[in-house]
């Protein structure tokens, strides 16, 4: 089992609890508890699941559908199953754990689970021999019409929208079932409760907490620690120090602090960089480790998620998410926000421009088309150790952060029909960097595409302490003998690439959706056009029709001045504000989140005459300039084998009170720690943080 997260502080471990009854109607403050009835109600009251720990739960439930297994069950003639027959597996001696075939009616075992609960497998026996597919566990069931169940042909948890019928086929009554044993997702909360990521050095002794400036940990909300990791990381850069943190300012003056995010960051900011709140907390005996260290208790940032959260789908809630998308959240709500006289939008330090070149193989025409980038996510080459070994059967070669770069930037060829020669052999295609940002974040995609279903894969990646040239990612720009394909400026023009058209649609996106997406990364692939999507999820128009004609920027359309005006107060030319409210139908909102979900429209095509390139084209963000010398500073990883859950942590370069150089820090939710090797950390990292340098 992989480990969902790490839930916060509960009632209980702070408090000593006294149990009171109390009669308002006869105005009795102290029944005495032990008459009537009055113990079996209070025992019942005691002992029932709390809303707080029914929220957990819910927390950390996955979304379970029916399939067709259980849609379309077909059971054998029907029987009345008598209780003595569903008290012990058919095949064994085990009478918990038991699984009931919905189609035949055999009861067997399970498989062992986490907690000692036993298990021979005799229902996947069973399974197996007679290709039955679903099964439920007998002392899951509820008498509201819940219980595990399980395919054995899909092999994953499911519903049964039908469990009562099905049941009563077998001459079980739904209504009369009484749960007597903890669900699979219950199961699996108290495993992972009990996890927690490694504290100790290599010869068992437990890291060394720090405290100070910079060195205050933030406690776990329930699944937030995607947040907390993004969080440290990018409050260690000085842009975010000097544009959030004002030690000695008053806060803004705001009527809804809760709502406004220039408060919520410079409080994020003092609670994380002040150190007033970075001190031992020698009298809670949950923030001490093995050794007795006290740990500092941590910030509790409630009311920042729950404003940058609201209104989002998925970060409103309180399920695990991933860090990748909410650095990308809180990039965009920062873009978006008005910034004061305390200094510039801190994101423009990560602002760089991407250069993609295609080239025809018939008549070796070019394009250029240049897109303006805050991070990068890079592939992770995947090279399978071949052994005889059965443990090495799922283990990789260890590449470099160059050997990703390379793959990011390689030759490809994409099968598009040249407008200017009318061939269909196809270009190549290539990315490269214009330019280089003073901050560079880099997402390690380390998975694969099995059965449409995205596995995470255990690549270790070699990255250097020492500063690393990217010199060689550079563009040089067009090449002086190289002739420009004609611009495309109708949308019968773009033609989706079928094959991978079909493949999308077969994912479950719909067609809009896929056709942009095949537009957006050069109609190449099905995988390239799904990482766009998953990316651009948010996008208020992702389910517009793809437009690819430059009409919204025409010379003969009018604008609201004020629209334009409002727009401008927020950073954005009056060329880009024309274009977003082109096509936006004139919605100043829905045109402020189009700017900055269209990053591809920020520099116009770099191929125009020199007459053009001197007039008002946007500046392109980031540096040219050689060396290009960048320094890991940062890294967030991820511990667990699905994509989908798991535990974050930050490891973080910091200058420790009274020591001398840079040591790396773990900030591990509430924890901070001295940490002296992060070699094996580094290899498996999410997400990369680099500074030039």
């Amino acid at each position: 089992m992989s480990k969902l997260a790490i839930v916060e502080e509960r009632e209980e471990d702070r408090y000593d609890t006294i149990t009171r009854v109390i009669c308002y109607a006869c105005l009795n403050y102290d029944m005495d508890r032990s008459s009537g009835d009055l113990p079996a109600v209070i025992e019942g009251v005691m002992n029932a699941m709390t809303f707080a720990k029914r929220e957990e739960v819910k927390a950390w439930e996955q979304e379970f559908v029916p399939c067709e297994h259980t849609l379309g069950l077909n059971q054998h003639e029907p029987k009345q199953i008598g209780s003595q027959d569903l008290s012990q597996c058919s095949m064994c001696s085990l009478k918990e754990n038991l699984w009931l075939c919905l189609e035949c009616g055999n009861l067997g075992c399970g498989r062992s689970q986490f907690g000692g609960i036993g298990g021979n497998s005799h229902a996947l026996a069973h399974s197996d021999m007679t290709s039955h597919s679903v099964a439920v566990k007998l002392g899951s069931i509820t008498a509201d019409g819940t219980a595990d169940i399980y395919c054995y042909a899909c092999n994953e948890e499911r519903i049964d929208p039908n469990l009562g019928p099905h049941l009563a086929h077998w001459g079980i009554n739904l209504m009369a079932r009484e749960k007597t044993e903890k669900s699979l997702m219950e199961m699996q909360v108290e495993h992972n409760l009990k996890w927690d990521f490694s504290m100790t050095t290599e010869d068992g002794h437990e890291l060394t907490p720090v405290f100070g400036p910079g060195l205050t940990g933030l406690a776990n909300l329930g699944n937030s620690c995607y947040l907390s990791s993004v969080l440290q990381c990018i409050f260690d850069l000085p842009e975010f120090q000097h544009r959030y943190y004002h030690e000695y300012d008053e806060p803004p003056f705001t009527r809804l602090p809760a709502e406004d995010l220039e408060t919520q960051m410079r409080k994020i900011a003092d609670g994380i960089l002040s150190g007033r709140y970075s001190q031992a907390d020698k009298d809670t005996a949950a923030t001490s480790d093995l050794s007795g260290k006290p740990h500092q208790k941590g910030l509790t940032p409630t009311m920042f998620k729950h404003l940058v959260g609201r209104g989002h789908e998925e970060f409103s809630t309180m399920r695990q998410q991933d860090a990748f998308e909410f650095l990308l959240h809180i990039f965009k709500l920062i873009n978006l926000a008005k910034h004061s006289d305390h200094g510039e939008n801190p994101i423009k330090a990560f602002d760089f421009a991407m250069e993609q070149r295609l080239q025809c193989l018939s008549c070796q025409k070019v394009r250029y088309k240049v897109d303006a980038q805050d991070n990068v996510s890079i592939p992770v080459p995947a090279r399978r150790l071949t052994s005889d070994d059965s443990h090495l059967a799922d283990s990789f070669a260890p590449v470099t952060l160059y050997d990703c770069l390379d793959a990011f930037t390689s030759e490809e060829k994409v099968q598009l029909d040249c407008p200017s020669c009318k061939a269909n052999d196809g270009f190549s295609k290539r990315s490269s960097f214009r330019t280089l940002p003073q901050h560079l974040v880099v997402n390690a995609r380390r998975f694969e595409i099995v059965n449409w279903v995205p596995t995470k894969l255990e690549i270790p990646v070699e990255v250097s302490d020492q500063a690393m040239d990217l010199s060689q990612y550079l563009s040089g720009g067009q090449r002086a003998n190289e002739e420009l394909l004609p611009d495309i400026n109708n949308e019968e023009s773009f033609t989706p690439n079928e094959i991978a058209l079909d493949q999308l649609l077969s994912m479950g996106f719909p067609k809009a959706r896929c056709e942009k997406a095949l537009y957006m990364t050069g109609n190449t692939d099905a995988e390239a056009g799904m990482n766009w999507l998953f990316a651009h999820m948010d996008d208020d128009d992702i389910d517009e029709p793809l437009v690819t004609s430059e009409s919204g920027t025409s010379s003969d359309a009018s604008y609201d001045a004020a629209k334009i005006a409002q727009l401008g107060e927020m950073g954005i030319e009056e060329s880009r504000a024309m274009k977003a409210l082109a096509a936006t139908g004139g919605d100043v909102v829905r045109a402020i989140d189009w700017v900055f979900s269209h990053p591809d429209a920020l520099i116009e095509d770099e191929t125009q005459s020199s007459d053009n390139a001197s007039s008002s084209q946007p500046r392109v963000p980031g540096f040219d300039s050689t060396p290009a010398r960048y320094q890991l500073r940062s890294i967030i990883c991820h511990k667990g084998s699905s994509i989908h859950a798991g535990h974050y942590v930050a490891f973080i370069r910091k200058a420790l009170p009274g020591q001398d150089g840079l040591s790396w820090v773990l900030f591990n939710d509430e924890k901070v720690v001295k940490v002296e090797d992060i070699q094996e950390m580094k290899k498996h990292a999410y997400l990369y943080f680099f500074s030039r340098v």
